[in-house]
């Protein structure tokens, strides 16, 4: 398949996007990372979801699974979501690009739609989890390691020995990061 930038489109990540999605997971993450099917389909069906689908001609090339959340508390790894949880922050749990859409922005293009959708509904802030090695890339779109309490160290320690907790303002992501 060949597919320039521009002609990569943004929109809501449905249901039926389920299958593409879990396939790309799967590509990317190891098993103890890789959530199922009901806990991508909670977080899809939140009142604040901000989870997002990457598409060329059609083909999903990549997903962001984010949603309003209470701040600094990562829900765990397979974990079943519903509302009765706040919305103080975005919460990126799952950023993820099929080896066909790399190289053509695609995770930037899924954090600003969704950076600016939060940001219409009143959040300020995003936190994430940043696994295997990935610090360096959310650290080029303007994520900064916090200090956490010892509550918050455990809950991240789950994701593996090099996950990482991050945390930045919504607003523009700078041109010159990498992607």
């Amino acid at each position: 398949m060949s597919c320039d930038q521009p002609a990569v489109a943004v929109d809501a990540l449905h249901l039926s996007d389920l299958p593409a999605a879990l396939e790309i997971q799967a590509e990317a993450y190891p098993e103890f990372l890789r959530e199922g099917e009901s806990a991508f389909r909670s977080r899809i069906t939140l009142t604040r979801s901000y989870c997002l689908a990457a598409r060329c001609d059609g083909q999903l090339l990549g997903y962001l699974l984010a949603h309003g959340w209470r701040r600094a508390s990562p829900p765990p790894i397979g974990a079943i979501l519903d509302d009765s949880v706040p919305s103080e922050v975005l919460f990126l749990h799952d950023l993820s690009v099929a080896r066909a859409g790399r190289g053509l922005a695609i995770g930037r293009k899924l954090i600003e739609h969704a950076f600016a959708l939060a940001a219409k509904d009143g959040l300020h802030r995003a936190e994430l989890i940043a696994v295997k090695g990935a610090a360096a890339y959310w650290s080029k779109l303007g994520f900064v390691a916090e200090p956490v309490s010892r509550e918050l160290q455990e809950k991240v320690s789950i994701y593996g020995n090099s996950a990482c907790w991050m945390a930045r303002a919504l607003g523009k992501i700078d041109r010159e990061d990498g992607d």
